[in-house]
């Protein structure tokens, strides 16, 4: 194949946000003739078409749509529709994002097809094996030919590991990529004039990790404990789908709480960045919130993201430089995947 291709995986919503800075770079590169293609294929869960516009990229080519089922056959889908999407469109490399059982199963099915697998977060580790998550970046992992990571430390888990240094490659992190693009385009939630929002007057919650949102005495007691923790200011807690049979059963009843519906990246972005703090148990927005320099507390027994602690606002702290949270981590990305498809071209 002397034109390379790359097949870009997004499973989940976040993947979007991660890959979108790769499409512009390759896109980028095409403007200037340089030889590369891009196919982006959705494995099917749910996602906001209004996101494609709003990161300036194009919808997905192909839609696999596994999205039923338990994790376990939800994989299995994954890998039976992606097979046959790499029959049909011959790659020279699959790219997988972070660590959602639809990525572990298109780097099974890329592998056992003899396709590379490039992985981008790769080294993320908690060291807690109950986590569907930890089992999956375990063996994505394993598996991939080219492992991006996110952090110095994310690299040296690798090579501690045994993993061949050659072969890792600290990039940076491409959700910072989009954050730092699409800062200037924020704007402000229809509901932000109507429930009389100002900056730094305000918490937002999000919650959706398993442990959280599925154990209803779990969920009660965070609801509650948030609720007589943060000073009587409004809480704008935008509710997963995951999470709402759960919360409405509690019948939690506080009219400084409030319900919203996800909202676009733009929307959610501008909430967090004029608001005085976040409260989640999602390690991207950790990240997010620590380039914003907005404090965050996590609701993890760990954050996966050591440095949003040790540097970052994580744990209501004022943010430190990151080191390569600079919005050049998906040019190093594809910098890099060009050099090495060219040797084996």
């Amino acid at each position: 194949m002397n034109r390379p291709k790359i097949t870009i995986v997004a499973g989940a919503r976040s993947n979007f946000m991660k890959v979108a800075p790769i499409i512009h770079e390759i896109k980028r590169l095409q403007s200037e003739f340089i030889p590369i293609d891009f196919r982006l294929v959705h494995t099917g869960r749910r996602y906001d078409k209004n996101m494609f516009k709003q990161l300036q990229i194009p919808a997905p080519h192909a839609d696999l749509e596994c999205n039923t089922g338990t994790q376990i056959q939800q994989a299995a889908n994954v890998m039976k529709g992606f097979e046959k999407e790499l029959m049909a469109n011959p790659t020279s490399l699959v790219l997988v994002v972070g660590d959602i059982t639809s990525s572990m199963a298109c780097a099974i099915t890329a592998q056992r097809l003899h396709i590379k697998v490039a992985h981008i977060e790769a080294g993320i580790r908690s060291k807690d094996w109950s986590m569907p998550e930890e089992i999956n970046r375990l063996i994505i992992d394993s598996i991939s030919n080219y492992l991006f990571t996110t952090s110095s430390l994310t690299s040296e888990n690798l090579v501690k590991s045994g993993f061949d240094e050659s072969k890792v490659f600290f990039v940076g992190n491409t959700v910072i990529d989009t954050l730092l693009k699409q800062r200037p385009n924020f704007k402000k939630p229809d509901f932000y004039d109507s429930l009389k929002l100002k900056a730094e007057n305000y918490f937002v919650l999000t919650l959706h990790r398993l442990s959280n949102v599925d154990e209803m005495l779990n969920l009660k007691g965070l609801i509650t404990e948030i609720i007589n923790n943060t000073n009587n200011l409004t809480i704008i807690f935008p509710i997963h789908p995951r999470a709402v049979k759960a919360f409405n059963s509690l019948r939690i009843n506080c009219s400084r709480l409030h319900i919203v519906k996800p909202m676009g990246y733009l929307e959610f972005n501008y909430l967090i960045q004029n608001s005085k703090a976040v409260i989640t148990d999602s390690r991207d927005i950790t990240e997010e919130a620590s380039v914003l320099n907005i404090p965050c507390l996590t609701l993890c027994n760990d954050t996966e993201r050591p440095a949003t602690v040790s540097l970052g606002s994580n744990q209501w702290k004022t943010s430190k430089d990151i080191p390569l949270r600079d919005g050049k981590a998906a040019k190093r990305i594809v910098d890099i995947l060009i050099c090495e498809l060219k040797k084996t071209s």
